[in-house]
């Protein structure tokens, strides 16, 4: 699957951990301005599985799935 990128400047702020995913409310990281105007939240896993017809329907994507990458764990090493 190809993956998403920005088609637009995206007009919204960051996401937080208080956007929630559309689909089944987990922690946001893509947010899909529509062409027919309005915006979609998804979760990483959402929006893989929904890639393709986002594209289709997107006039711009803001895409914060690398977060996911960037989180250390807070346990202490021994704990882990």
């Amino acid at each position: 699957m190809r993956p998403i990128v920005n088609t637009a400047v995206a007009p919204s702020a960051a996401l937080s951990a208080a956007d929630r995913c559309d689909r089944c409310g987990a922690q946001a990281y893509l947010r899909v301005g529509l062409q027919s105007g309005g915006e979609l939240l998804f979760c990483a896993h959402h929006a893989r599985e929904h890639g393709d017809k986002l594209r289709e329907v997107a006039a711009h994507v803001t895409d914060e799935t690398a977060k996911l990458h960037d989180t250390q764990p807070t346990a202490p090493n021994d704990e882990r």
